[in-house]
C-alpha cells in the first residue's frame, strides 16, 4: 500500500451550507480474504463542539470531542464527553455527511522503505516526515487490516541502535470475529512498536475512576486497554 502525504491529504465536505475541510491522520484498509472486498478508513483530526457560524459563543456549553471517520459506505462519529455517554460512537452512511466526501489525497514526492534501524535513525536525524504502517492478520478468520499513519513521536537511541514509535490515535480494527458492518470493527488507539514484528496498543474504552472524596466510581472513555499483537511493522521517510 503506498503511503500518502499526511501534511497534505484532505477530506471536504460536499454541503454547502458548510464545505468543512478535515485534516487526514490516519488510513485503515481493511481486507475481507474470503469475499475479496477492500475497504478503506480514513481518521481525520478531532475538533470540539462548535455552533458554526454564530455571531458569538461558538463553543457549545455542554462541549465534546469530535472526531469524524470516513468509509466507502459507512463513516464513524466519535463523541467523547466528560463522562461516558451512549452516543459515544455513531455509525451513519457517509453520503450524510456533510452531504458526501471529496478526497483530496497526495502521494508523496519521495517515498523510501526503511529497512534497518540505522536507515530509521539516520532519517530521523534527518528530519524526514515518517509514515509507518502496522498490518494485523487473523487467518482463521479471513480478515486482514493495514493502519497507516504519520509517525508523531519516535524515540531513538544512536550509541544501541534502537528506535521506538509512539504515536496516535490512530484507527484501530478489531479482528477478533466477523461482522455485518466493518465500522462497527473500528476504535482508536495508540500504537507502539520497536521491532517488524509486534505491535502495543492502548485502545480507547469505558474506564472506571474514582471521584475525589470518595464520592464514587465513574466512567469515561480513556485508552486503558492494552493489547500486544503479532505484527508486521513498515517505517518510510518522505518528500
Amino acid at each position: 500500500m503506498q503511503p500518502i502525504h499526511y501534511g497534505l491529504s484532505f477530506i471536504a465536505g460536499l454541503w454547502p451550507e458548510n464545505s468543512v475541510r478535515f485534516w487526514v491522520e490516519s488510513r485503515l484498509r481493511f481486507i475481507d480474504e474470503r469475499s475479496g472486498r477492500i475497504e478503506d478508513y480514513y481518521q481525520c483530526a478531532s475538533c470540539k463542539s462548535e455552533d458554526t457560524f454564530a455571531e458569538k459563543d461558538l463553543f457549545f456549553a455542554e462541549n465534546y470531542d469530535f472526531t469524524p471517520i470516513f468509509g466507502p459506505e459507512y463513516g464513524i462519529v466519535f463523541r467523547r464527553t466528560a463522562r461516558l455517554n451512549a452516543n459515544y460512537k455513531s455509525t451513519p452512511l457517509a453520503e450524510t455527511m456533510w452531504g458526501g466526501q471529496q478526497y483530496k489525497l497526495k502521494d508523496p514526492e519521495n517515498c523510501k522503505l526503511l529497512e534497518s534501524n540505522d536507515e530509521i535513525r539516520s532519517a530521523t536525524n534527518d528530519g524526514f516526515p515518517l509514515v509507518a504502517q502496522t498490518e494485523l492478520h487473523n487467518a482463521e478468520l479471513g480478515l486482514r487490516a493495514i493502519i497507516e499513519y504519520p509517525v508523531k513521536t519516535m524515540n531513538i537511541h544512536d550509541a544501541r541502535n534502537l528506535y521506538q514509535v509512539d504515536t496516535g490515535p490512530v484507527l484501530y480494527p478489531d479482528l477478533t470475529e466477523r461482522r455485518e458492518k466493518t465500522a462497527d470493527a473500528i476504535g482508536l488507539a495508540y500504537v507502539a512498536f520497536n521491532v517488524p514484528h509486534f505491535a502495543d496498543f492502548v485502545i480507547e474504552q469505558p474506564t472506571p475512576i474514582e471521584e475525589e472524596g470518595g464520592a464514587g466510581t465513574v466512567h469515561i472513555h480513556h485508552y486503558s486497554g492494552i493489547v500486544s499483537l503479532p505484527a508486521v511493522n513498515r517505517l518510510f521517510a518522505m518528500k
